[in-house]
C-alpha cells in the first residue's frame, strides 16, 4: 500500500476494508508501533496517533490479533489480563481493579484463577479484548478477531467490542473481510487499495456508491456473493481414510472426542464443523497421521496405502507426501523455505522430481493461486490472507491423494475465497478427498460438501 491519507478522529469506529494484500494489517502494526525499523521494510510519509510517532507512545494503542491461541501469555485468567498492565508499571491494586472491569465489560464471565487452556476460542478472543481493554488504550485496533471464530463466538467477540467501545470512548479500527458482521458497530468505512484509500465515508453511502466496484476488487460487500461453478453432483467414491471408535487428543493419555466412526470418501468434499474447542483440528491432524490416536484407530485403504501400510501415523515423512497433505490453522507453523517460490519446491524436491517437474508444478500453482508477483517475497512477509494461500499451494505441490486443510478460507478476500473454493471443487471432481475443517458455511455450500459435525460437550 501506498500514498493512503487519511484522518481518524477521536471515538470515531472504522471498519478498514480492501483486497487480500491491500496492507490493512501493515497499517494496523503501524498505528500499534509494532511494526519494526528501516531495516525491516520501507515506509514513506508519515502515521501519527495524537501526533507523535506510534512507538513513542506505545501502549496508547491496543492490537488484537486473529488467532485466539496465539495472543494467551500466561496460564490463568487474571494473570493474562494483567500481564500488559504490569508491563506498563501500573500500580498493583490498580491493576486488579482494572482486570476485574475488563472482564466485565468483554462479558468473560469466569474465575480469576480459571486455566486459559480451558477456554473456547472465542472465550480466548474474549480474554484477549479483556488483556488490552484493561491497559487503557485510546485506540482500539482488531485485526480478523473473529477469522477463526464459530458464528456464536462471533456474535460475541463483537458484541463484546462494542460494549468496551461504549464504555472507554475509546477509537475503534477493525479489520475483517467479512462486512456484514462489523456494519452494526461502526460509524465509518475507509476502503484501502494498492495506491490509497479509494473510498471512505458512512457506511451506507459507501456501499451505495461503491459496492459492486468494490465486490469486483475482491471486498466483502453484502448481497455481492463471489461466484463458485456448481458442483455437478458428485458422487463419493471409494473410502480413502476410515476412523473406527477413534478417541483424539494432544497428550497422551487425555481424549478431547471419542467414539468417533467416520469415513472419507474419495470425489467429494467433506466439511467437518462444530464449536470451537470440540475436537475439530485435533481430529484433523489424527487423521492426517501427524498425531496417533488415543484409542482406536485410523486406517487407509489399500489403494491409498500402498505398501505403507494401513496406519497413516506409522507413515514416514515422504509417504505421506504424495498420500495426505495437510493445511494447518495456523499458516506460520508450516512455513520453511527462504522465498515462495522455495517454499513451493520443497515437497516435489523431497520426492525426487527433476528440476524442469518442479518449475512446472511450482510455476502452475504460482498463477492459479495469484502468488506469482511474491515469488521471490519471505514467506513471513505476506498477508495472513497470502500465507494462507501459499500453505494451501504447498500442500497441493506434492499432489496428495487426501487433502485436510484446517480454516482454509480464513483471510481471503472474495476473489481469493472463490478461486480456493474452485479449486478445492476441482480437485474432488478429479477424485481426491478432501476434508475441511471450517466455520464457513458459504463455503460448505458452495462446495455441496457433506458434514461431519461435532457437536455438544467434547470428551
Amino acid at each position: 500500500m501506498q500514498g493512503a491519507t487519511f484522518r481518524i478522529e477521536p471515538g470515531e469506529r472504522v471498519l478498514l476494508l480492501g483486497a487480500s494484500g491491500a496492507g490493512k494489517s501493515t497499517l494496523l502494526h503501524g498505528l500499534a508501533g509494532v511494526l519494526g525499523g528501516a531495516d525491516e521494510g520501507e515506509s514513506h510519509g508519515t502515521l501519527l496517533i495524537d501526533g507523535a510517532d506510534p512507538v513513542a507512545v506505545r501502549g496508547r494503542a491496543g492490537l488484537v490479533l486473529q488467532d485466539p491461541d496465539s495472543q494467551v501469555i500466561l496460564a490463568r485468567v487474571g494473570d493474562d489480563v494483567a500481564f500488559g498492565c504490569e508491563n506498563l508499571g501500573v500500580p498493583r491494586d490498580e491493576i486488579w481493579r482494572r482486570v476485574r472491569e475488563a472482564l466485565d465489560a468483554t462479558g468473560l464471565d469466569v474465575d480469576l484463577q480459571h486455566p486459559t487452556a480451558r477456554l473456547s476460542g472465542g472465550q480466548k478472543q474474549r480474554l484477549a479484548l479483556a488483556g488490552v481493554t484493561a491497559m487503557r488504550p485510546g485506540l482500539l485496533l482488531l485485526d480478523e478477531p473473529t477469522a477463526n471464530l464459530d458464528p456464536a463466538g462471533v456474535i460475541e467477540v463483537r458484541d463484546a467490542v462494542d460494549r468496551v467501545v461504549a464504555r472507554t470512548g475509546a477509537t475503534l479500527v477493525v479489520v475483517e473481510h467479512r462486512v456484514d458482521v462489523w456494519l452494526p458497530v461502526v460509524d465509518r468505512v475507509i476502503v484501502l487499495g494498492r495506491d490509497g484509500v479509494v473510498a471512505d465515508g458512512p457506511p451506507e453511502r459507501v456501499l451505495a456508491a461503491s459496492g459492486a466496484d468494490l465486490a469486483r476488487e475482491g471486498v466483502w460487500i453484502p448481497g455481492h456473493a463471489p461466484r463458485v461453478p456448481q458442483p455437478g453432483g458428485a458422487v463419493p467414491g471409494e473410502t480413502l481414510l476410515r476412523a473406527t471408535d477413534l478417541a483424539v487428543g494432544r497428550v497422551r493419555g487425555s481424549a478431547v472426542r471419542t467414539g468417533i466412526d467416520l469415513g472419507i470418501p474419495a470425489g467429494v468434499v467433506t466439511a467437518v464443523t462444530g464449536p470451537n474447542g470440540v475436537g475439530k483440528s485435533t481430529l484433523g491432524l489424527t487423521l492426517a497421521g501427524l498425531l496417533p490416536p488415543i484409542r482406536g484407530e485410523v486406517a487407509a485403504s489399500g489403494s491409498l496405502a500402498g505398501g505403507a501400510g494401513p496406519a497413516p501415523i506409522r507413515w514416514t515423512s515422504k509417504q505421506l507426501l504424495t498420500r495426505i497433505g495437510t493445511v494447518f490453522q495456523d499458516p506460520e507453523h508450516q512455513l520453511l523455505g527462504k522465498t515462495v517460490r522455495e517454499e513451493l519446491e520443497i515437497g516435489p524436491r523431497a520426492l525426487g522430481l527433476g528440476p524442469g517437474d518442479i518449475a512446472d508444478r511450482v510455476d502452475d500453482l504460482l498463477d492459479r493461486l495469484r502468488l506469482r508477483r511474491l515469488e521471490k517475497a519471505n514467506p513471513y512477509t505476506l498477508s495472513g490472507g497470502e500465507k494462507r494461500r501459499l500453505t494451501v499451494a504447498a500442500a497441493l505441490a506434492t499432489r496428495p491423494r487426501v487433502l485436510i486443510l484446517d480454516e482454509p478460507t480464513f483471510g481471503q478476500d472474495a476473489r481469493t475465497w472463490a478461486e480456493l473454493a474452485t479449486m478445492l471443487a476441482g480437485l474432488a471432481a478429479a477424485g481426491s478427498a478432501v476434508v475441511a475443517i471450517t466455520h464457513d458455511e458459504a463455503l460448505i455450500d458452495a462446495l455441496g460438501a457433506s458434514r461431519i459435525a461435532l457437536a455438544g460437550v467434547p470428551a
